[in-house]
């Protein structure tokens, strides 16, 4: 194996040791790897795309991970690149067969959209999560009762089945803060949602208890940001920015929408959320005056 095979073919190795993160995660890896190989060999995307019987928009959704990989494609595609050598060839398929693996929210694809799918997945491999939210308390942190609320007031035609396996998918998706090795989670939360009523004062009661409760865990920080500190540098919506140990992952950025969402990787981009998140949480009451804003607004129930 070449030096230059070796630097292509590590990634795909730790991801092949680590998996970590699902199908979503592996097939950006893969989809970066296979970006590499072209450009380093001055291949064009529709000349990629011939190779496959595709086209350059096929080529393109591949290298950003937007769709799974036929093991077929990716070997035309390495043979393509002169990645001839059959122990790493093994590996570009085993990591492609592995992306094609389902997740552990395709059990819930009666009542997940693709654009969240993505989001799940990124959340299985991120070493750092950091959140703002606004008019709720953040789905990894709400109780089961909050979330049918929530559910309630953002799909009123959902049928009780449906409301409850919306509930279900997110509970087994808060799974991942107590799991080995859980990402950090550090959220921000604007009082607005923590006053806002949902359901009865029982629910709102719990909710507030399960934040204290959470906010002990060594891997989450919880900061409230009060309407005594004015306006906000984030002025609007949530946000929520992706950070992962695997170098091949860029930082993302999460911007849910009505029903859609943005997911921003560009460095630029990326850097000025950045900042707003800074600028959030040095203006936010720090977790230990955070935690007992939560007390007293308990006191006050």
């Amino acid at each position: 194996m070449t030096s230059a095979q070796s630097e292509h073919s590590s990634p795909v190795r730790r991801m092949l040791a680590l998996q970590r993160g699902g199908p979503t995660v592996l097939r950006i890896v893969l989809g970066t790897q296979l970006r590499r190989l072209r450009e380093s060999r001055g291949i064009s995307r529709e000349a990629a795309g011939d190779a496959i019987r595709g086209s350059h928009a096929k080529i393109s959704r591949l290298e950003l991970g937007r769709v799974g990989f036929k093991e077929r494609d990716v070997a035309d595609l390495l043979t393509l690149y002169g990645v001839l050598e059959s122990e790493e060839r093994a590996e570009f398929l085993a990591l492609a067969q592995h992306a094609n693996n389902p997740g552990w929210w395709q059990k819930y694809s009666d009542v997940l959209p693709n654009w969240f799918e993505t989001l799940l997945g990124l959340e299985e491999a991120a070493s750092v999560i950091r959140s703002y939210e606004v008019q709720f308390v953040p789905g990894l942190l709400q109780t089961a009762e909050y979330a049918r609320e929530v559910t309630r007031l953002g799909h009123p035609r959902a049928t009780d089945q449906e409301i409850e396996r919306r509930v279900e998918l997110r509970m087994e998706r808060q799974a991942l803060l107590s799991k080995p090795e859980p990402p950090r989670l550090w959220a921000v939360v604007d009082e607005a949602a923590l006053r806002r009523p949902l359901g009865d004062q029982g629910v709102m009661r719990g909710q507030i208890e399960h934040l204290i409760k959470v906010a002990e865990q060594p891997n989450v920080t919880l900061q409230v940001a009060p309407f005594h500190i004015g306006g906000l540098a984030a002025a609007g919506g949530p946000v929520t920015i992706l950070r992962f140990l695997e170098p091949d992952l860029p930082d993302i950025v999460y911007l849910e929408q009505l029903a859609s969402a943005l997911y921003l990787d560009k460095r630029d981009e990326v850097e000025n959320y950045m900042v707003v998140m800074d600028r959030l949480c040095a203006v936010a009451q720090q977790p230990k005056e955070s935690l007992a804003f939560l007390k007293r607004l308990l006191n006050e129930g």
